[in-house]
């Protein structure tokens, strides 16, 4: 049974029915799920199907499963070229080369994985290299295609089997999948430079895969993960210390490229404190001064100033004299002679013009 559908997942294949493909390899892999020939050329339908990440997956249990058919290592290796992954792609294609010299495939694209790190990195490629395309993968096999496309298979959407939630620090993602006592045996999981790819494989289970396209790059080797009695937790070491907007990437919430601005001096960092500052009460009345002493006023306010410039510098005397002669004469007097108003009430003096007048109450 499960020859027969990867004979009909080939056909289809053929016959550029690539979604047709996966399912029906996906059929077989659950009949024969030990079988490293299916999740390569499952892998090669996921390409081709645009199903990135669902193609590094497949590659990896390709490997996992025969660590020598190299056709996985190059269907892994074009994935990750599609994804921008260059690195682990070239990583993958150089192991893929050891075990089939023979294929020219590998030479052109470890080639074009060293220009396209060259040109991330700022560094311009050696320009004699013919740069190859990845469209070319499917290697032909004499399989005689099917004429009835009338097998193609609806495929609905399937909740996922464990829930997950992400959390992130400045240098780190963490992610949890809330898988309830799941031996750790049962769990695989391997990190690229902007993908993690999740398989929990339980016997007599469906297997669960999460593979989703990062938000930003990490740093494998710095990624861990650790199997608990009620979940799978794994930390991602980010690349660049960003804030993720999300887990996964798409076109609508890309990276934002960090801008390094130079700085010159150094600068510390200022916090809150319930300490209180210290201020220079000194330093801040002679500032008012200097300020009240050359600000210019116009009318009333220039009038006033002058006699509270004369209060200010008179001695004792002259300020009884201000204060009793302005008071008694209801601010219609101001003298400085104590001698003179001392003994004696201060009458009012209407201005020219005008008459003093009492008020009745």
């Amino acid at each position: 049974m499960a020859s027969d559908l990867e004979k009909r997942a080939k056909e289809a294949f053929i016959d550029d029915h690539f979604e047709l493909a996966v399912d029906l390899y996906t059929q077989a892999i659950a009949l024969n799920p030990q079988n490293a020939e299916l999740y390569s050329d499952r892998a090669q339908a996921n390409i081709k199907s645009n199903n990135l990440t669902e193609a590094v997956s497949d590659a990896n249990k390709a490997i996992e499963l025969d660590s020598s058919l190299s056709k996985a290592y190059l269907r892994k290796g074009i994935a990750c070229i599609r994804l921008e992954e260059y690195q682990t792609a070239k990583a993958a294609l150089e192991i893929g080369a050891s075990l089939a010299p023979e294929e020219t495939r590998f030479v052109k694209l470890i080639k074009e994985c060293d220009e396209l790190i060259a040109e991330e990195t700022g560094v311009l490629p050696d320009l004699s290299l013919e740069k190859p395309s990845t469209e070319d993968v499917v290697s032909t096999e004499d399989v005689q295609p099917v004429s009835d496309p009338s097998n193609q298979l609806t495929v609905a959407f399937v909740k996922p089997k464990y829930r997950h939630e992400f959390y992130q620090k400045p240098d780190e993602v963490v992610v949890t999948i809330f898988a309830k006592g799941i031996p750790a045996k049962d769990v695989h999981i391997d990190f690229g430079e902007q993908i993690l790819s999740v398989s929990i494989d339980v016997a007599g289970e469906d297997t669960y895969h999460f593979q989703p396209r990062l938000f930003g790059k990490i740093i494998p080797k710095k990624c861990r993960y650790e199997v608990l009695s009620t979940k799978v937790e794994i930390r991602l070491a980010k690349a660049d210390p960003l804030h993720w907007t999300s887990l996964e990437f798409s076109k609508d919430n890309s990276v934002v490229p960090r801008v390094s601005v130079p700085v010159i001096g150094e600068q510390r960092p200022s916090y809150p404190s319930s300490k209180p500052k210290r201020v220079d009460w000194d330093k801040l009345e002679a500032e008012v001064k200097k300020e009240e002493k050359e600000e210019k006023l116009d009318g009333d306010a220039a009038l006033n100033k002058f006699f509270q410039d004369i209060y200010k510098d008179a001695d004792e005397d002259t300020r009884r004299a201000m204060r009793k002669s302005f008071v008694e004469s209801n601010g219609t007097v101001l003298s400085t002679n104590w001698k003179e108003v001392g003994n004696k009430k201060v009458e009012g003096s209407a201005p020219d013009g005008m008459e003093m007048k009492k008020w009745e109450y």
